[in-house]
């Protein structure tokens, strides 16, 4: 849960800075050649960084099964800790685009590591998924408001260094922690051992064990997970600046509530809070209602089910988002609420969902592919949804959304339907 905070935390810290990067640089100094810093580059800079914690997911699934989640766990909060306290010290957007790249890398192997330990060594897995959620939804929510808060008083180099505390003492932590990370293998799985307890070892034998896996029922929750990704960043990327349209609230300057002799900080010489991303995080922190909603419900009903009930919720919020919040602030609260709710519902059962589809000694690969395809395709949402506003209206971006909701919850009735034998 530590860990899954943090990890959240500094993945949507992480744009907070490139606001101050954007004004604070003129260009990317390359030796030879000088780059104008522009949204379009750090757009690419830190994209870097994010398509690595995606695409990293696959190759640290490999390693969960062979070296173990405790391992790639205390691994992955080192590198984190490390890639911020580099980021603190950076002196030029060079050693910042480095710095980025050493986050994702690390960032990347948790996924798979935290969610293998879940599945193998927590009898009730729905919940153990929920209360995993839900530490994610706190550093997803409140990660963010924390830093922009620092920045208002501290420089953007001394916050880094402050965001690198939490996770260094998290890995004291995650060495010092002792539990049997198979207790629930027997309960789980049926007991007994399989071929692939020890993971894979080759590339032959990863090729031949991922054609193990996508040769069952896991193809369809793949594909399911992909669509649940595509919608995620789909709806994420933009929403604040949708959320802003809605509301028409200018920014309110700082000043008014606290005096500007003590803002000292690198979030602008007149900083303002902007009503519609606090919005905006509280739609992110409900999640953490929908993440135990979720988690429960998992221990208590078909995943299958639940992913069908989630993803049509999905549908129907987007279907009804702005014909609703258009009618006021209370209705568009509320909107908010529902979509933050079903958002974050759905994620216990397809994670829990991969865990009955596969066999515990690939859990690692399995969830590697997971979040591949939330993650690095999933990615491909955002740029979806900027090129639909860009051609067209947030009226039709969520059309669009609804329609990857539909084949969601299409795909978990098929899954209900023909209810396959597990791996």
């Amino acid at each position: 849960m530590t860990a899954h905070g943090m990890v959240h935390t500094y993945e949507l810290s992480i744009p907070i800075f490139v606001a101050i990067w954007l004004r604070e640089y003129a260009t990317i100094e390359l030796g030879l050649t000088a780059i104008p810093v522009t949204t379009a580059s750090l757009g690419v800079m830190t994209g870097l960084g994010f398509a690595l914690f995606g695409l990293g997911a696959l190759p640290g699934g490999v390693l969960v099964d062979r070296l173990g989640s405790k391992r790639l766990i205390v691994g992955c909060l080192a590198g984190m800790a490390g890639s911020f306290l580099l980021l603190a010290a950076a002196p030029n957007l060079v050693v910042v685009a480095f710095a980025l790249l050493v986050w994702g890398a690390a960032a990347s192997v948790y996924h798979p590591a935290g969610l293998s330990l879940i599945s193998t060594g927590v009898e009730e897995r729905g919940t153990g998924f929920a209360y995993h959620g839900i530490a994610g939804n706190i550093g997803i929510g409140f990660g963010p408001f924390v830093t922009a808060l620092l920045l208002l008083f501290f420089d953007w180099h001394l916050v880094a260094g402050f965001l690198a505390i939490p996770a260094i003492l998290a890995a004291v932590l995650a060495t010092r922690a002792d539990f049997e990370a198979q207790a629930a293998v027997a309960s789980a799985d049926g007991g007994g051992a399989d071929k692939a307890q020890t993971g894979v070892s080759s590339f032959s034998e990863f090729v031949s064990q991922s054609k193990l896996l996508f040769a069952s029922g896991f193809a369809l929750v793949f594909t399911l997970v992909m669509f649940s990704g595509l919608y995620y960043r789909g709806v994420t990327t933009f929403l604040p600046d949708l959320i802003g349209s809605v509301l028409g609230i200018e920014p309110i300057p700082i000043s008014a509530f606290v005096p500007a002799s003590i803002l000292s900080g690198t979030a602008g010489a007149t900083p303002t809070l902007d009503v519609e991303l606090y919005v905006y995080a509280g739609l992110l922190t409900i999640g953490v209602f929908g993440q135990y909603v979720g988690g429960k419900l998992t221990d208590r009903m078909r995943t299958e089910r639940g992913l069908v009930i989630g993803f049509t919720a999905l549908t129907v919020v987007a279907l009804a988002f702005f014909p609703v919040a258009s009618l006021g602030v209370v209705p568009l609260l509320a909107m908010c609420a529902l979509l933050g709710f079903f958002l974050f519902m759905v994620q216990p059962f397809y994670q829990a969902t991969v865990a009955e589809y596969t066999p515990a000694g690939l859990r690692g690969l399995s969830y590697g592919f997971t979040y591949l395809g939330v993650f690095g395709i999933g990615a491909l949402g955002g740029a979806l949804a900027g090129f639909i506003l860009a051609v067209s209206t947030p009226t039709t971006l969520f059309v669009v959304l609804a329609g990857l909701a539909t084949v969601a919850a299409l795909l978990g009735v098929t899954l209900l339907r023909k209810r396959p034998t597990p791996a």
